[in-house]
């Protein structure tokens, strides 16, 4: 099966998950004791048209089944609704979603490319000093809260002044240069890639070093040392290839992850971020926001596995897909 065949099935196939999320979400919400139209009612910036009108497009008059239907209709269609403050739902993702997926990118790259090899230099030398300091900073990488990580991060950018104490641009950023302004982003962006990628790189490496011990145990590695074959060439030719896979394979779920698992750590760097957003969103009972949400976290995760699925067959030809 070539790969576009492949990647057109897998699109084909996240539909009814799409459909299976939404409707699971959305009975969740409605059938809870929660007003959607509460946040708008007290707010005396929004008119009473405007409340009506989201009143109808939502079907609150109208059974549960019916609802949902017509907000899967509008949603298909790119209407999402308004938010609690009377702004259009899709206006204030597209603010959000590109910063989000920065942040994501930063965050995965940084990961990835310190705790593969941190992973494998952890496996060749077992039960070393290095090995055992590895160790050590991980499980402390695992038990820290990122939310208490970033807090102690801040009171270090505010009291050393040497980053932003939060978030993503400049007072002045209009007016610098293309250059000036790149760096600028890159340096409010220090802070939350260091919080999260602490936080992932931990689970990453444990897992890259335990999967290694693994394999460097098995029958075909020694019979590789055998026929003379040098140990760089043993351990990156043969053994990690193998080992890799199953890393590989969490990449769809920490893709999505990051989605969730920033969202603390946004807020306390205010961070103008999907993670950030979706928390206001659920503290202020935005249903629509809260749906529109939940969709792109499934978007993701879907995608996410995708990618996974893809580089795992470019690593290992023998995977059928």
């Amino acid at each position: 099966m070539s790969t576009w065949v492949y990647i057109l099935k897998r699109i084909l196939g996240a539909i009814p998950i799409l459909f299976l999320v939404s409707l699971v979400s959305f009975f969740l919400i409605r059938l809870s004791p929660v007003d959607p139209l509460a946040q708008m009612k007290l707010n005396p910036a929004i008119s009473q048209e405007t409340i009506e009108k989201e009143k109808v497009r939502l079907g609150l008059d109208k059974p549960v089944i019916v609802q949902y239907f017509l907000w899967a209709k509008n949603f298909m269609s790119g209407n999402m609704g308004y938010c609690t403050d009377n702004t259009k739902v899709s206006t204030k993702i597209k603010g959000r979603i590109l910063n989000t997926l920065l942040l994501s990118f930063f965050v995965i790259f940084c990961s990835w490319i310190l705790a593969i090899p941190l992973g494998i230099l952890a496996a060749v030398y077992y039960n070393s000093f290095f090995d055992r300091f590895l160790t050590l900073i991980s499980s402390v990488g695992m038990a820290i809260p990122s939310f208490f990580f970033a807090i102690l991060m801040l009171l270090f950018a505010q009291h050393t002044g040497w980053f932003p104490v939060g978030g993503l641009t400049s007072i002045n950023f209009d007016e610098m240069t293309v250059f000036q302004k790149i760096f600028d982003v890159l340096w409010h962006l220090c802070l939350p890639v260091i919080v999260l990628t602490t936080i992932s790189i931990s689970s990453l490496m444990r897992q890259m070093r335990a999967n290694l011990l693994d394999i460097l145990n098995a029958e075909y590695i020694k019979f590789a040392y055998a026929k003379g074959l040098s140990k760089a060439k043993v351990i990156l030719k043969h053994a990690f290839r193998n080992a890799v896979n199953p890393i590989i394979t969490l990449l769809g779920f920490e893709f999505a992850g990051l989605l969730s698992g920033a969202a603390l750590t946004e807020y306390v760097f205010q961070y103008p971020g999907l993670g950030k957003l979706i928390l206001e969103a659920v503290m202020q009972s935005d249903i629509n926001l809260v749906m529109a949400s939940l969709m792109i976290g499934a978007f993701m995760l879907i995608a996410g596995n995708l990618i996974a699925d893809i580089l795992l067959k470019i690593t290992d030809p023998r995977v059928r897909i």
